[in-house]
């Protein structure tokens, strides 16, 4: 079995729902077990800024889905909740990243294990940590990728209080 880390985010329409429901159409696949869930956060947009801010969360998962496989499911959801690929770090439904495969290093066309950008993304870094105290990228823990970031960069994930007691 094979445990995976997945990026959730989320900046258009009702964003909670989103994240339910994607959350809830992977779970429906018969080869992927969620583990754990991190807290919700706040964000503001990455890269492209001219957006609403984002809910992100990360989840652990088993599944014996190789990593295309997992890759090709995850496309799969984001189609099914109507996401668009028009600005790269563009608004969107809902994002599913995998961030970690096991410990595998992969670099293919259409895949990089780990996450090429997890280092500098402190709405990835500190999710993450919410539900995994042992990651590392070549050897470094991510908390230090997540304490060589700037305050301002860190203090820009804020935890997402919701009306309900567990939103997710």
């Amino acid at each position: 079995m094979n445990k995976v880390y997945l990026g959730l985010g989320t900046n258009i329409g009702d964003r909670l729902n989103y994240l339910k429901q994607a959350i809830s159409k992977l779970q429906s696949n018969k080869d992927i077990n969620i583990t754990k869930k991190s807290k919700l956060y706040e964000t503001k947009a990455w890269g492209y800024t001219k957006q609403d801010d984002f809910l992100n969360m990360c989840i652990e998962i088993e599944t014996n889905l190789s990593p295309i496989e997992l890759l090709n499911e995850c496309q799969k959801v984001e189609l099914e909740l109507n996401r668009e690929r028009k600005i790269r770090w563009g608004p969107r439904t809902i994002d599913i990243d995998i961030l970690f495969f096991n410990d595998i290093i992969l670099q293919e066309e259409k895949l990089e294990i780990p996450h090429p950008r997890i280092k500098e993304r402190a709405f990835v870094l500190i999710p993450l940590l919410d539900i995994s105290n042992n990651l590392k990228i070549n050897d470094v823990h991510i908390n230090e990728y997540l304490e060589s970031l700037t305050a301002e960069e860190r203090e820009e994930v804020k935890e997402f209080i919701g009306n309900e007691e567990k939103p997710i």
